[in-house]
């Protein structure tokens, strides 16, 4: 689960996971700081405090990619070393990212562009010897499930897998399932549980139109032997706006123990009735 939606306080976020039998943390923000700006020290504090608490990280929730498509990408790529290493430090070997903000309806005149820059940072990751996990972010290049498709086709590496994340999908007007699903099925490697309604406001899984249960069903009856990552967001929790760039849910309730609890209690509903 994304802890931080539970509490911004580390020692909370532990807590949190523990209370609800969670043994993963997908990282993303540290007592108020995003994950990727972690100094080195801060790094090993962290590792210290997992390790005691007996909890994991299954992927670092990086804002890598959550740029222009114009801003400057040599400064991002030195904040991907910058998350590299956290991911060794924390012994994950995914790294969430995204595929850059570009101008709304000329996603076609920056194709090139993107793939370019991504395959960048995919030949980085290479290098390092981790997995870059993308993400269909609302706005982003790869908003839509035929451009997410484009993407890990093109590219075509070992190195780079697909986050599916329904709700994201459903905000793009996008059909979860059949469609987006089984389009992006042979690279899903991770799913950020999150889900939407038809008025693409979030809400707890399966009270949406995500088909998160089909989904979830589907991927158990494949053998399915990546990550279910709880995402609540339920509210413009305490950070959000530092965490998330250009965030359209600011406005609403703050989130917190009790919508990071009715978040699980939904998912797990659904998984005892898979």
């Amino acid at each position: 689960a994304f802890a931080d939606e539970y509490s911004k306080v580390f020692d909370e976020q532990l807590k949190g996971l523990k209370e609800h039998g969670i043994g993963y943390m997908e990282i993303r923000g540290v007592d108020g700081k995003n994950v990727s700006a972690l100094t080195e020290e801060e790094m090993y504090a962290v590792k210290a405090k997992l390790d005691a608490a007996g909890i994991k990280v299954s992927s670092i929730g990086s804002p890598i990619g959550k740029i222009g498509i114009n801003d400057d990408f040599e400064a991002h790529k030195k904040l991907l070393l910058n998350v590299i290493r956290t991911a060794k430090i924390l012994d994950t070997k995914y790294i969430r990212v995204f595929s850059f903000f570009v101008p709304e309806g000329k996603a076609a005149d920056y194709k090139e562009k993107v793939l370019a820059q991504f395959k960048e940072m995919v030949d980085i990751a290479e290098e390092n010897g981790v997995i870059l996990l993308h993400e269909n972010e609302k706005d982003i290049y790869g908003d839509t499930a035929n451009r997410c498709y484009e993407i890990l086709k093109e590219i075509n590496s070992p190195y780079l897998r697909c986050v599916f994340d329904p709700a994201n999908f459903v905000q793009c007007d996008v059909e979860t399932y059949p469609y987006a699903f089984n389009l992006l099925k042979p690279y899903i490697e991770y799913m950020h549980i999150k889900d939407a309604d038809e008025n693409k406001n979030i809400v707890p899984a399966g009270m949406g139109i995500g088909n998160i249960e089909k989904i979830l069903s589907s991927l158990k009856e494949s053998g399915y032997k990546g990550f279910v990552s709880l995402e609540p967001h339920l509210g413009s929790f305490e950070g959000l706006q530092d965490l998330e760039l250009d965030d359209k849910m600011l406005d609403l309730p703050k989130s917190g123990e009790g919508t990071f609890t009715l978040a699980f209690n939904k998912l797990k509903r659904i998984i005892d009735n898979i």
